[in-house]
């Protein structure tokens, strides 16, 4: 898949033997909503480095979030689980084609099809739509499996609003993640979501918590709130402000540096 954010270096060794595919690419998510299954697919969080010595960034427009990712310390960072999950990028840029294939002939399996029960698909619970082409890819998989619901929190709001917003596939829903590189393009009405230090600063700020089940996610009102995952040391550092708040003042510092460096703006001459 030709991309700019996930890519072999030029300078990367050759391509090791790729890895064995797994028999299934989803895996059942453990939920508080039992009542209807959930299944996710997983890349690595963030940037790293394959085996084969190729660098990957799987979230080109994080923000603060990237310091704050729950999925970037615990299990995820077990050496088992995150192979795993680079094991599916590779697949990903190496076999794009093959890829897609065996996920839509996996959705059709039965195992995806319960009696009187819609399957629900989250598309990332790590990484996001690192390019077009692969967010294209998706949009097939999704509308040539029209019985399956996929959702998906991402901070490419620009891609989608390019390639998604005009003409969603029906069983597709999304929200927009505060955090981000692109916080400032989410406008009212966008469908959206911010991680709250906790319960009672998230309902203080009326947004719905998304606590009781993962599927509010795609259900959900438009404001929804994530209370923090319950790391010590993730806590610590966002302190009592959410997200968003983090991000705009990351921006506010950011955009105060830049001035400082550039001095005063010059002046326009006056006119006759």
């Amino acid at each position: 898949m030709n991309d700019t954010t996930a890519r072999e270096s030029s300078t990367a060794p050759p391509a090791a033997t790729a890895p064995d595919r797994p028999r299934f690419l989803l895996r059942k998510m453990r939920s508080s909503c039992a009542t209807q299954p959930i299944y996710k697919w997983t890349l690595p969080a963030f940037a790293g480095r394959l085996p084969d010595g190729r660098t990957y960034n799987t979230c080109p427009s994080a923000g603060i979030c990237k310091n704050l990712c729950y999925a970037r310390s615990g299990t995820f960072r077990f050496s088992n689980v995150l192979r795993s999950h680079e094991n599916n990028l590779q697949y990903v840029l190496d076999d794009p084609k093959a890829w897609e294939a065996q996920m839509t002939k996996e959705l059709e399996n039965d195992r995806y099809h319960p009696h009187n029960v819609r399957t629900h698909v989250r598309v990332h619970d790590s990484g996001d739509y690192f390019s077009e082409e692969y967010l294209s890819a998706w949009l097939r998989i999704m509308r040539n499996t029209p019985e399956v619901v996929f959702y998906s929190y991402t901070k490419e709001i620009e891609l989608f609003e390019k390639r998604v917003r005009p003409k969603p596939p029906a069983n597709f829903r999304w929200r927009y993640s505060y955090g981000g590189l692109q916080d400032e393009l989410i406008e009212p009405g966008h469908l959206h979501v911010d991680v709250f230090p906790d319960e009672e600063s998230l309902a203080e700020a009326g947004y719905t918590s998304q606590a009781p089940s993962d599927l509010r996610g795609a259900y959900g009102p438009e404001t929804l709130g994530i209370p923090a995952n319950n790391i010590a040391h993730l806590k610590k550092r966002q302190g009592a402000r959410t997200f968003r708040a983090l991000q705009r003042a990351a921006n506010a510092e950011k955009n105060d540096r830049r001035a400082k460096r550039g001095g005063p703006a010059a002046r326009r001459p006056k006119s006759d």
